[in-house]
């Protein structure tokens, strides 16, 4: 994966920032480009907010107004291939289902490499493959993308354990959880109370936490050791898991690659049995 798109390092003062003003970072970060052709009413509009709200907040994020702010952007614009593949979908005048959601799914992996960290995806590999056991937190549709984590970084030999318990339920398992152990969290649009209280009992007790969201500017955007983006869609847009999808495969294909001799040969193993109990227990 690699630096695409427009890349713009956009001065976030997320101790200053009101929630309302997140709201506005978060839509400005992820639209550099529509945002060069919006007036402050057009934004407004779209985020449910007062024309007044957006004119203040361009100053709190380091420019004198929104026309300041777009001199700068144009010095950064450049063309992405996910504006050209829509704009050729555009005038094939695709109707079908699958080739409009096959836009926009581009559009979400475009923006989830846009955004993408070589750091802080290293981070998190190294996270997984030195853990003594790796915890999952995916509450609602997140749980499928912890599923798939699960099921093939076990393959590896990874010990890995579901965060599957909510409310005060979830102490149970924080009991077990050491400062050798990491806990993946998905926090898609907000943290829930449960991942508030992991993130905070990860700090006293040391273990590590890797937060993948779809949120680049948040409250919650700092609390976690390491944070990876994938782009599922503005909050009033159907949120579609292929991009957070890419991404965890990623994961799962670099942290096979670490250790790889071990990894493929409990690969092995697993194909030995097959063949072992195959009549007993066909695929």
């Amino acid at each position: 994966m690699g630096k695409r798109g427009i890349r713009m390092n956009l001065d976030w003062n997320l101790e200053s920032l009101s929630p309302g003003q997140y709201k506005i970072a978060d839509y400005i970060q992820k639209n550099l480009q529509s945002a060069l052709f919006m007036t402050e009413q057009e934004i407004a509009d779209i985020l449910g907010l007062s024309i007044a709200s957006i004119s203040r907040f361009w100053r709190s994020v380091g420019f004198k107004n929104i026309k300041d702010f777009k001199n700068q952007l144009r010095e950064h614009l450049e063309v992405t291939p996910a504006a050209k593949m829509k704009n050729i979908m555009d005038k094939a005048n695709a109707e079908s289902l699958p080739g409009q959601f096959l836009a926009s799914s581009i559009e979400h992996l475009e923006s989830t490499l846009q955004h993408y960290s070589q750091e802080s995806f290293e981070a998190a590999v190294e996270a997984i493959v030195t853990a003594r056991r790796v915890y999952l937190y995916a509450p609602g549709p997140s749980s499928g993308l912890a599923e798939l984590m699960h099921y093939r970084l076990s393959r590896f030999g990874l010990p890995m354990h579901r965060l599957d318990r909510g409310g005060s339920e979830l102490f149970e398992d924080l009991l077990h959880i050491t400062g050798e152990d990491i806990v993946v969290l998905f926090g898609f649009v907000r943290l829930l109370p449960e991942a508030k209280v992991i993130v905070d009992h990860a700090r006293e007790c040391g273990y590590r936490t890797v937060l993948i969201t779809d949120r680049l500017v948040s409250d919650f955007s700092a609390r976690s050791d390491v944070t990876l983006y994938a782009s599922r869609g503005e909050i009033w847009e159907f949120h579609s898991m292929i991009a957070p999808t890419f991404l965890i495969e990623n994961l799962i294909v670099a942290v096979g690659m670490k250790n790889q001799e071990h990894h493929l040969r409990k690969l092995e193993q697993l194909n030995q049995l097959r063949k072992k109990y195959d009549q007993e227990l066909p695929r």
